[in-house]
C-alpha cells in the first residue's frame, strides 16, 4: 500500500483557536496507514545518512544513494535512502502516525508540505563542520539548525505565534548525529588531524560540547522533546572490519571503545539537559546497545549474516558503498548490514521498535511512546 504524504492545509491565525488549529494539523499530519489522529503534530528529523530522506540528491555530493540497488524495496524506488527500504525514522514516523517527512532541500518542501515536520539530515554531516568534506556539500549540524530557522520562519507566516508554541512543545525532534565524527573524520588520519590532536576522550568532549550548543539553539526557539541517538558499534559494520584490524568473528574493539566515550557524555548530557530545562524532555537513544544485542543474538533476531554488507564490493563488502544498478543480495531481511556502513530496513525496525516502546536500557529516560503522553 502506497502512503499518502500529502498535507494540505489552509490555516486559522486566530490566536484564541490554537487548540482547533492543532486538531486541524493532526488530521491533515494523519498517515493514511495510522488509526485516528497522530500522536504529535510533527517530527523534525536532524542527522546524517543513516536518517537522510534525499536531501544529498540537491547539493554537490559524492554522498547520494538516489539510483539502484538503493530503495529496492521501498515503495518509491531509489529516493536517497541509505538502506534498501525504510529507515529508522520511516519507522519512528508510521509509530507517531505521521506521513513521512520531507527532505528540506527538495524544493516542494514548502507550504502546508512543512507542518507535519521536515527532515534536515544529509549524508556525510557530522557534528563538526569539517566532518566529511571529502565528499563535497553537506549540511553539516550547524547548518541543519540554520535550516530549521529557515522552517521556523515560514512556520511563522502559517499560525500564530501562541499556535506554534504549542505546535513546536508538541513536536519531536530526532537527532543522529557523530558516526560521520568518527568514520569521515578522527578514524581517516590521512585527511584529517583529529587524532593526532585529541586522544580519544577529549575528542569525545570536543563532540559533545558542540553537539550541545545546537541543541539548545533547538531548544531556545522552541522545541521540547527530543530523541538524541547515541552511536551504534561502528567497530563491527563492514567498511571497519574491511580493514582487517579484527580477528574472523570479532568487532573492531578500539573503535567501539572510542564511540562508547561519546555515549557516555551523551547520557551524561540527557541527565544535565533535563535537570536544567524542567519543562523540555531529552532521550537517549541506546542505538549501541540494541544494535550489539542484535549483533550477538543474530539468529533470534532471524539474522543470518552479520559481517558484511547485502551490496558492497572488496573484503566483507565493506570498501564501498552499492554501485548504480549493482545486484544485492536475494535475502535481504537475513543480512544486518546493507552496505558497508548502513543497516538493512530489517535491522532499522528492531531499532526504532526499541526506541520506541523499549524500556530505559534501550531509551533512557524514557521511550517515545512516552514522550508523546507529556
Amino acid at each position: 500500500m502506497r502512503r499518502d504524504n500529502s498535507c494540505r492545509l489552509v490555516l486559522t491565525v486566530n490566536p484564541w483557536l490554537w487548540i482547533i488549529t492543532i486538531s486541524i494539523i493532526f488530521y491533515y499530519c494523519s498517515s493514511s496507514w495510522a488509526l485516528g489522529a497522530p500522536l504529535v503534530p510533527a517530527m523534525f528529523v536532524f542527522g546524517d545518512s543513516l536518517v537522510e530522506s534525499g536531501n544529498n540528491n540537491f547539493l554537490s555530493s559524492m554522498a547520494k544513494s538516489n539510483y539502484m540497488p538503493y530503495g529496492i524495496d521501498f515503495y518509491g524506488g531509489p529516493t536517497g535512502r541509505f538502506s534498501n527500504g525504510r529507515t529508522i525514522v520511516d519507522m519512528l514516523g508510521e509509530m507517531l502516525g505521521l506521513p513521512y517527512v520531507p527532505a528540506y532541500a527538495d524544493p516542494t518542501t514548502t507550504g502546508a508540505n512543512i507542518l507535519c515536520g521536515v527532515n534536515y539530515a544529509s549524508a556525510a554531516a557530522g557534528i563538526l563542520e569539517e566532518t566529511g568534506q571529502h565528499y563535497g556539500e553537506r549540511y553539516s549540524l550547524n547548518q541543519q539548525v540554520l535550516n530549521f530557522e529557515d522552517t521556523l520562519n515560514e512556520l511563522t507566516t502559517q499560525m500564530s505565534p501562541r499556535t506554534l508554541t504549542q505546535y513546536l512543545a508538541k513536536s519531536i525532534a530526532v537527532m543522529v548525529f557523530g558516526s560521520n565524527d568518527y568514520i569521515n573524520n578522527y578514524l581517516l588520519p590521512s585527511l584529517y588531524p583529529t587524532s593526532s590532536i585529541y586522544n580519544p576522550p577529549d575528542f569525545a568532549n570536543l563532540l559533545i560540547n558542540h553537539y550541545t550548543r545546537q541543541i539548545l539553539a533547538l531548544y531556545n526557539v522552541g522545541l521540547r522533546k527530543f530523541l538524541l541517538a547515541g552511536i551504534g558499534p561502528l567497530g563491527c559494520i563492514p567498511n571497519q572490519l574491511a580493514a582487517g584490524q579484527a580477528a574472523p568473528g570479532s568487532c573492531v574493539s578500539y573503535v567501539n571503545e572510542i564511540v562508547g566515550l561519546f555515549n557516555e557524555g551523551l547520557i551524561s548530557l540527557v541527565d544535565q539537559l533535563n535537570s536544567n530545562h524542567p519543562g523540555a524532555i531529552f532521550a537517549y537513544g541506546n542505538t549501541y546497545g540494541a544494535m550489539g544485542d542484535t549483533i550477538n543474538n543474530s539468529s533470534g533476531y532471524g539474522f543470518s549474516v552479520i559481517d558484511r554488507g547485502c551490496c558492497g564490493i572488496g573484503r566483507n563488502r565493506g570498501q564501498i558503498t552499492c554501485l548504480p544498478l549493482s545486484i544485492p543480495c536475494s535475502y535481504r531481511s537475513e543480512y544486518i548490514f546493507w552496505d558497508a556502513f548502513h543497516p538493512t530496513e530489517a535491522l532499522n525496525d528492531i531499532l526504532a521498535k526499541r526506541a520506541f516502546t523499549g524500556p530505559p536500557s534501550d531509551c533512557y529516560p524514557i521511550n517515545i511512546q512516552q514522550m508523546t503522553q507529556i
